[in-house]
């Protein structure tokens, strides 16, 4: 018995001593990936040695003595940083997620293959200018010079997750950053999904309902719009309620809750300054991952220094600053979508109905390659619309009658999309009208560029708007015949009909994807909006000052105070308020009663460390479960997350919404304090059975986390824990400091969406300005840099961001030096 147990022990020693080994090769060969900050390289494609200084924080000041060699070293510290996320985003791009992942990806494959991107963004590059084809060019150059260096010195294949997926790395094209911008657009456009809702919430309720809960941003009325079925001969109205979404993925930029996008900018004139210069603040929301998609750096271009956030793959600052101009962005959510239902020829279905009469669909055939699986191949099919979606993406099945079809009119499906000129441009303008004029280019994804020199402000709406006939039959707000003349797009409005705003007389300039302009149809710009909330409190924030600081729009934009709360609770909880009679400890009814004294004091503020948020938001969520789930069924699950309008016009009994109320399968008719009083109670169980009964030790940060997950391996059991970074958080959905709630899954309060990315810029003294990114530089989960500003972030704090070249030597946390490879060079 002895000897078993001394062999046991012994094997068991042997066990560990092998798994020591194996852990200390596997971090060997990982670790290998992590640059050298301090290396030397003679590379071809410099024509003149370029310095890149890593500041303290791992940003690059790239120092180049052309433009082509600041390009180079760009596209060389993305590679260095950020190799496996940029290949992933072409791969999503390109349709080709599946040669690794397999049939996981093979909708997201599908639909971006239909989509074509690739093949436009190829076709865009005759288009721009020479010096944006020489950026790209350079940009190329820099990352294929890493990839090689990567392959000559077995640099663990540039990237961890090489070891667990095929290491082959075609080299970056310019094609390649062109089609990013592309995918950006998928990520930043929503119009197709809404269409999509409204028709489906169109079949199932009366107009006047589908007002209340799809209800219209504040300002001018709309014209009513068609009930669908009217629209569209043959739709069943049962097929508002069948279907399902397309299964999400963790790599899907798209799917049924993709966002639009959300975004805050905003600028003070040097009359509203303390400091007499211009202010300016931007904070891009975007779906967090880990890494972020955001990544921080600095150019020397022949027309000054540019710092600020780029995004790998993208040969450009898409928001910061030099000397004299900064930018920032937010979604416009301008209507650039038309879902079009194509009639089919009943005696030949390759052939559509067209106004002029039957055609034939442009077709061709492409093979999707499926890791340990047969190679897939489908059918692409065009329009004179646009592409054609199947049945199975964004429910399409739901709104298509049989022997239809359904093709996506979009601006960004554009063959000659010069959006990357936009961009290039601006990074070398000098004032506002100069940063007007880059704009002029910019195709897709339409947004709000806000723009502050030394003296002026301005706000300015770039990207194509459509031109609808005044006689089209929805308004571009539903599916619409594609064999109707009127609803055929007749091209764009022209740059001349973007909104635009110079020089404001009160000094101040905001936009938090709120509703910018109220022209009638057909020179509208939107019937739907981001936000009509969050303008609200940026309002009352700046009007609280007549002069402001850096210091002070950097609290507006770390402002948790919610909005909908304090317009929600004094009409839901009206009738509640200290009504609630005494009961013993323990019982419900001395939970409802606490939780409501709570909220009676509570001022909106969504702190981490308070329990008011967690009630309010998990009471939101029941009440509207509540409301709707009686008369939409299956199609309440697309409203996962409050809707502070609908809750709105509901306790106002606006146009008669209090209906919503009654349950319509009961014979008693119930009020909207009935309901309020039981979603209350609905949430009190739901939080109590998760966070415990004592109701002030509950703490909203516990279930708002900040979940910064990689795309790939956030999902593997083992490495899921080291690759994903998690952070208690303030804020909420409707807070100016957003931190949208995820709506679905275990936790529906998880943070999923907010900035990602902050800039303060103070041109009375530019070198103070600030930014922060999320995460950290590194996609390197075993680098120091993959999370270091995380926290930073997490807490509200800052870099700084300078221009100034001997402050980033002074304090560099490596140099890395490019020179030309005279031995290629030579002929």
């Amino acid at each position: 018995m002895g000897r078993i147990l001394k062999w046991m022990f012994r094997l068991f020693v042997g066990a560990l001593i092998s798994l020591g080994v194996a852990l200390v090769l596997v971090y060997y060969f990982a670790s290998r990936s992590i640059p050298d900050y301090d290396g030397s390289y003679a590379l071809a494609g410099v024509s003149a040695p370029v310095e890149i200084v890593r500041d303290t924080h791992n940003i690059p000041h790239i120092f180049g003595q052309t433009d082509a060699d600041s390009f180079f070293g760009l596209g060389f510290v993305h590679a260095q940083d950020r190799l496996w996320q940029m290949l992933m985003f072409r791969r999503t791009a390109q349709g080709r997620l599946s040669e690794l992942f397999g049939a996981r990806t093979l909708q997201i494959d599908d639909l971006l293959r239909r989509f074509d991107f690739y093949r436009l963004a190829q076709a865009s590059i005759d288009d721009l200018r020479p010096e944006t084809q020489a950026a790209l060019e350079a940009y190329a150059a820099g990352v294929n010079a890493w990839i090689a260096e990567v392959n000559k010195g077995a640099l663990g294949r540039g990237a961890p997750e090489f070891f667990l997926f095929e290491p082959e790395i075609a080299p970056w094209q310019p094609a390649d950053s062109v089609v990013l911008i592309k995918l950006m657009a998928l990520q930043l456009s929503w119009h197709l999904q809404t269409e999509v809702l409204r028709a489906r919430i169109s079949l199932a309720l009366p107009p006047e309902r589908v007002r209340d809960i799809l209800p219209e941003a504040p300002g001018t009325g709309l014209i009513d719009l068609p009930e669908y079925a009217a629209l569209v001969p043959g739709i069943d109205r049962r097929q508002a309620f069948a279907g399902g979404p397309l299964p999400l993925d963790p790599l899907s930029p798209v799917g049924p809750r993709a966002l639009a996008g959300a975004s805050n900018a905003w600028a003070a004139a040097p009359s509203r300054s303390a400091a007499g210069g211009t202010l300016l603040a931007n904070d891009p929301h975007l779906e967090f991952t880990a890494p972020s998609q955001w990544y921080l750096a600095r150019l020397d271009l022949g027309a000054g220094g540019v710092i600020g956030g780029t995004v790998p793959g993208i040969p450009a600052v898409l928001t910061g600053r030099n000397a004299f101009l900064g930018w920032g962005l937010t979604s416009s959510y301008a209507d650039d979508q038309d879902l079009v239902i194509e009639q089919l020829n009943p005696d030949n279905p390759g052939e559509y109905l067209t106004p002029d009469g039957f055609k034939p669909f442009e077709s061709r055939r492409t093979v999707i390659e499926v890791a340990d699986a047969a190679p897939v191949t489908i059918t692409l099919r065009w329009t004179e619309n646009g592409p054609v979606i199947p049945r199975t993406h964004y429910n399409l099945g739901a709104v298509t009658p049989e022997g239809h079809v359904a093709a996506l009119k979009w601006t960004a499906l554009s063959d000659a999309d010069t959006s990357m000129d936009a961009a290039i441009a601006l990074m070398a303008a000098r004032n506002v009208d100069e940063g007007i004029k880059a704009g002029r280019s910019f195709v897709a994804p339409a947004q709000n560029l806000t723009l502050a020199d030394r003296e002026r402000i301005a706000f300015q709406t770039v990207g194509a708007l459509p031109r609808r006939a005044a006689a089209h039959q929805s308004l571009g707000r539903l599916p619409a015949p594609g064999w109707r003349v009127q609803n055929r797009w007749q091209g764009t409005l022209g740059f001349v009909a973007n909104p635009q705003v110079i020089d404001p007389p009160g000094g101040l300039l905001g936009n938090t994807n709120n509703k910018v302009i109220d022209r009638p149809f057909p020179l509208h710009m939107s019937f739907d909006w981001g936000d009509t909330q969050r303008i609200q409190r940026w309002e009352r924030l700046m009007s609280a000052r007549q002069v402001h600081t850096r210091e002070s729009f950097i609290e507006a934009q770390l402002d948790t105070v919610s909005q909908g709360a304090r317009v929600l609770l004094p009409l839901v909880a009206r009738e509640l308020w200290f009504s609630e009679e005494a009961a013993p400890e323990g019982s419900e009814a001395a939970l409802r009663r606490r939780a409501l004294d709570l909220l009676a004091e509570w001022n909106g503020e969504m702190s981490e460390h308070l329990p008011e948020p967690l009630i309010y938001t998990a009471w939101m969520r029941a009440l509207q479960e509540r409301l709707i789930r009686d008369e939409l069924g299956p199609l309440a699950d697309e409203f996962d997350r409050p809707q502070v309008l609908f809750l709105e016009r509901v306790f106002r009994d606006v146009d008669g919404a209090a209906v919503w109320c009654d349950v319509v399968q009961t014979s008693a008719v119930e009020d909207c304090t009935l309901q309020a009083r039981r979603a209350l109670d609905d949430a009190l169980l739901e939080l109590t059975e998760r966070f415990g009964s004592a109701v002030e030790g509950w703490r909203w940060g516990d279930a708002h986390q900040a979940t910064h997950d990689h795309p790939v391996l956030g999902d593997a059991p083992f490495l899921g824990p080291i690759v994903n970074l998690r952070q208690s958080t303030s804020g909420g959905d409707t807070t100016l400091m957003r931190g949208l709630t995820a709506g679905t899954g275990a936790n529906p309060y998880r943070n999923t969406h907010g900035g990602g990315y902050r800039g303060v810029y103070d041109f009375a003294d530019p070198d103070s300005s600030v930014f922060i990114i999320s995460t950290g530089q590194s996609g390197h989960p075993l680098s120091r840099h993959y999370d270091d500003l995380g926290e930073l972030w997490r807490r509200g704090e800052y870099i700084p961001m300078t221009l100034d070249p001997e402050l980033a030597r002074a304090g560099a946390n490596g140099v890395t030096l490019l020179y030309p490879d005279l031995a290629v060079a030579r002929p």
